[in-house]
């Protein structure tokens, strides 16, 4: 059997390992990547490419560490997407580069202060209501709309460039055929006709990195799963919304974004708290609740 050898190997052709492979190249490491199926088809493709700076953790009033941790992403993609930062995603289409974060009326003095704090500055733009998104210009809207530094992009588009970069350096895997081995400790990719050994291997599968830390014989880390149950809600605007919603808990209420049904008729998805609360409730039940908070 053939034994080949390279710095890293990264598994998982998702947004992660596509980022990593790009960045890791154009740093000047031997760097391959191996995916199972098509890149981003699995949990890449489902999310829905929202950029965020760390606002939507802050919503119980305070930063933390989650929403710092993210605050410079959004101008850290927009370098990229300039061709100015470490991987360049020029070519990428981008959705949106507005996202709202409104209150209803009885909310919005508990946010006003903070979000005009020093810490949050030029991070959260308060509008007036001639700046509203149309969905939000109702003459009974009483709460306060803010303009948040996040962005959207177009997930397909977003694979594709990065997958252009380096397509020599990817490889399809059939986990049937293939396995991870590990010996002496070093970790190893073999497979029908040969076999890989990496310096290193950077497991970017998502929900699949746990079998593989089995073949592997490692404990951890956990996978985090986040279920939820999203609402369709078909409408009539013919502007894109990307939004969240506040509400007393310090996670989004709802949170809006835009799509189409293959007929072109527009759509929102329903996200946020509703969705992940609503995750066990039957379709007809959640969306009573949709209806409730719509209105």
């Amino acid at each position: 059997m053939q034994d080949l050898q390279t710095d890293i190997a990264i598994i998982g052709g998702g947004i992660a390992g596509l980022w990593a492979l790009n960045q890791l190249r154009n740093c000047g490491y031997s760097a391959i990547l191996f995916e199972r199926e098509n890149l981003g088809g699995y949990q890449t493709i489902a999310s829905q490419g929202m950029i965020h700076g760390g606002v939507k953790y802050a919503l119980g009033g305070s930063l933390s560490g989650g929403s710092e941790a993210i605050s410079a992403m959004p101008d850290l993609w927009r370098r990229c997407l300039r061709g100015e930062g470490k991987v360049d995603l020029r070519g990428t289409r981008v959705l949106s580069e507005d996202f709202f974060l409104w209150s209803g009326g009885s909310l919005a003095s508990r946010f006003t202060s903070f979000f005009a704090s020093k810490m949050l500055r030029g991070r959260v733009e308060k509008l007036q209501a001639d700046h509203f998104p149309p969905p939000l210009r109702d003459p009974q809207f009483r709460g306060q709309v803010y303009r948040l530094v996040d962005l959207v992009l177009d997930v397909p588009s977003l694979v594709k460039t990065l997958a252009e970069r380096h397509r020599e350096a990817i490889f399809r895997i059939d986990w049937q055929e293939a396995k991870l081995q590990r010996e002496n400790g070093r970790a190893s990719i073999v497979l029908p006709d040969c076999r890989v050994n990496p310096e290193c291997i950077l497991l970017c599968a998502g929900t699949g990195n746990e079998q593989l830390h089995e073949q592997l014989g490692a404990a951890g880390p956990a996978m985090q799963r986040r279920p939820l149950q999203q609402v369709i809600v078909k409408h009539q605007y013919p502007e894109a919304l990307y939004a969240h919603c506040m509400g007393s808990n310090p996670s989004p209420r709802l949170t809006i974004s835009s799509h189409h049904t293959s007929s072109g008729q527009p759509v929102w998805y329903l996200g946020g708290d509703l969705a992940t609360e609503g995750v066990n409730d039957e379709p007809a039940i959640l969306i009573a609740k949709a209806k409730r908070e719509l209105d």
